[in-house]
């Protein structure tokens, strides 16, 4: 999934709710991504892609991947001897990432998959890596959301998981809170997204933090997870493994 993730429109949303707009959004879901990051997701999903140590020949996972870049991203680093699979409960975002996987062809297969993160329609130890960009924070079940990944997961395998974050430091946490108020809103605004995308703020004063997030992963069955902060405790990136020393 992009760079901005519009929150489900209650404090408890059900899968229903949540698939619902993602399908709606998906129309605009890229343009506003890009204007909205000042294009800047995109260095941020090529950090995750090298922090889950994917490699020539392996096969991937990217969950909830929305319209495709980050699973094409993946595609590159397993090379043309590898393969991804690219999973979403979107039906609309999943075939504006086959449309992109047109234009920009990848060097390895991309099976573009519907399925929910919370029930992955894979055997136990399939993946060699995954990833999954902006999709952990709109899970109606995080814990389980980890837990399958783990299961899918083959031993010694990592997943980078990208996402939001609260940062620490005041002035930080009041330059995002800005940003919300005044670009992020306004914008979705412009584009009939108000709705969807007014209750980013809140889904973020939900969303475990980093320490927080290891906690969850350890419970889930990983031996290894490390939180890395990025852009200043914007955002961040937790790496997560099961029998295999992160770097």
């Amino acid at each position: 999934m992009g760079f901005v993730q519009p929150s489900p429109p209650t404090v408890t949303p059900t899968a229903t709710e949540v698939q619902a707009i993602f399908n709606r959004i998906a129309p605009v879901y890229d343009d506003l991504n890009q204007q909205l990051s000042l294009g800047l997701h995109q260095v941020w999903k090529r950090m995750a892609v090298r922090w889950s140590g994917a490699k020539a020949g392996d096969t991937g996972l990217d969950l909830c991947c929305g319209s495709g870049d980050l699973a094409i991203m993946l595609a590159r680093q397993v090379g043309p001897t590898g393969r991804v699979y690219g999973v979403d409960f979107s039906a609309e975002l999943l075939a504006a990432a086959r449309d992109r996987s047109q234009r920009q062809p990848p060097v390895c297969p991309i099976h573009w998959t519907l399925g929910d993160a919370l029930d992955l329609p894979f055997a136990d130890h399939t993946f060699d890596a995954a990833t999954m960009g902006y999709g952990l924070r709109n899970l109606t079940d995080i814990p389980q959301g980890l837990a399958e990944l783990r299961r899918v997961l083959k031993p010694g395998a990592k997943a980078a998981i990208l996402d939001f974050h609260r940062p620490q430091e005041g002035w930080i946490a009041q330059f995002q809170q800005w940003y919300l108020d005044t670009v992020v809103v306004p914008m979705a605004r412009q584009m009939g997204l108000t709705d969807e995308y007014a209750y980013i703020a809140p889904s973020l004063d939900r969303f475990p933090v980093g320490p927080e997030q290891v906690a969850l992963a350890r419970q889930a069955g990983f031996t290894q997870a490390v939180h890395y902060p990025i852009t200043g405790g914007l955002m961040g990136v937790l790496v997560v493994s099961h029998g295999h020393e992160l770097v």
